[in-house]
């Protein structure tokens, strides 16, 4: 590895970007980056731009030797890079708001990772993903793929089915959104904690809790039967589950359990938001316009703290650990996205799996967990055939595979409503989507 660290950040006109600067910033003395490429598409050029500026007046404040370059051409970027970071969303925040708006017109929680929503955002992401690593093979084959592009799972689970790159890790900032979480609640700092996570992206659970490596599993199931204290990420309002079903089932559940363990309560929200015109994507967008406004302000050279309204709190302190752990072979122990091998013995060995894992100069190595509890193991393994199905779908373009998938979600009731959201949603995404219009075409 050259002096200093190359990394690339594909989606770099993201809102969340700034996140990523200050995290790099923070942990510069033990993460030593020399150069971060942020790149990004010609819609989103005057995005990049503005935060290309806000990153550069950061690291200048911060008074350290890191170049930042800008580019619409990701293959310019690439060569030499130690990581590559992808951060994207295909068919921008208008895709999202279809992904939420069509399943809700047909009574059907619309949901950016879940559900018809997740599918799709999954349908139009994956090969945009492996197309990445087809050029990270080629160009750095060295470099670690680390992936915060939603849905996180299934698209780490299509490119460990898809391509033989095995450099790949996904994250996601719900872990320890529960983390600190569970610390606020025990009125203690995070370093002290350590959650034991087993499940899959946006499904996990807390199988234990420690303190100073002394279990307090039954104290904060107590806390959490309080459904004030239910939701640990600000883009989902906390609804609180019932305190003896918390009691019950005896595990710690993430927030976007809710939409499986209180999904009529759910969709009468969403369904509600949808007719107000005040889907979370529409909420997302006028958010977007007000940070973006901000970043352009030239004297601003710090991460705005309106940004965590964005849902993305602790995205740079998940990215910036990951990334010093494998760099620093700190071998420490992180919830992340990678090949299951055995850790949790209800999924296929070759799946992708949420999990605790120690980390290493190699990768994430998981921590074996055994069976789940029998409570949440059936629902762990029916989201995981989706997101099997669905990644199958994404690659083929095979319509009868994405209802499929579509039908196998448990959050749609029918195949019938299944195939009228499906064909809706083709209709709408059709520019993202080549691979199902194809066959059509030729």
């Amino acid at each position: 590895m050259s002096e200093g660290i190359k990394i690339v950040t594909i989606g770099g006109g993201s809102s969340y970007t700034p996140e990523l600067v200050e995290g790099l910033i923070k942990h510069y003395e033990e993460l030593p980056v020399r150069e971060l490429w942020l790149v990004d598409i010609e819609e989103g050029k005057e995005k990049l731009e503005i935060v290309g500026n806000l990153a550069q007046r950061m690291i200048q404040k911060a008074g350290l030797d890191i170049k930042v370059h800008l580019t619409l051409n990701r293959r310019e970027a690439l060569p030499g890079a130690d990581f590559v970071t992808t951060q994207l969303r295909v068919g921008l925040l208008d895709a999202r708001a279809k992904d939420e708006r069509i399943p809700l017109s047909h009574g059907v929680l619309g949901q950016e990772t879940n559900g018809p929503g997740g599918l799709f955002k999954g349908l139009r992401t994956i090969p945009v993903i492996l197309d990445i690593v087809n050029d990270i093979k080629e160009l750095c084959p060295d470099a670690w793929l680390i992936n915060f592009t939603n849905p996180a799972g299934m698209v780490t689970e299509a490119v460990l089915r898809y391509s033989d790159h095995r450099k790949i890790v996904g994250l996601c900032n719900v872990p320890i959104g529960m983390e600190m979480g569970i610390a606020k609640l025990l009125d203690i700092d995070h370093s002290r904690i350590r959650v034991d996570f087993a499940g899959l992206n946006h499904m996990v659970f807390g199988l234990d809790v420690y303190v100073d490596g002394v279990s307090v599993k039954e104290r904060v199931i107590e806390l959490l039967a309080d459904p004030s204290n239910s939701s640990f990420v600000k883009n989902i309002e906390g609804l609180g589950l019932e305190a003896e079903f918390i009691r019950a089932l005896n595990v710690i559940t993430c927030p976007y359990h809710l939409y499986y363990y209180k999904s009529a309560e759910m969709l009468e929200k969403e369904l509600a938001n949808f007719k107000e015109g005040t889907t979370r994507a529409e909420v997302v967008k006028k958010l977007e316009e007000e940070l973006f406004e901000l970043y352009k302000d030239p004297e601003l050279a710090i991460k705005p703290p309106q940004l965590e309204e964005r849902g993305g709190a602790y995205y740079s302190d998940a990215a910036v650990r990951l990334i010093s752990s494998i760099y620093n072979d700190k071998r420490d122990i992180q919830p992340v996205n990678t090949i299951n091998n055995g850790a949790i013995a209800n999924i296929p060995f070759d799946s992708a799996v949420e999990v605790s894992c120690l980390i290493t100069k190699d990768g994430p190595k998981p921590v074996i967990n055994g069976h789940l509890p029998v409570a949440v193991q059936g629902l762990v393994q029916q989201i995981k055939s989706f997101e099997r199905v669905a990644a199958e779908a994404a690659v083929t373009g095979s319509y009868d595979t994405a209802l499929l998938a579509m039908t196998i979600n448990p959050l749609v009731p029918s195949d019938t409503i299944g195939k009228a959201i499906l064909d809706e949603m083709l209709e709408a995404h059709k520019a993202y989507l080549p691979r199902f219009f194809a066959k059509a075409q030729a």
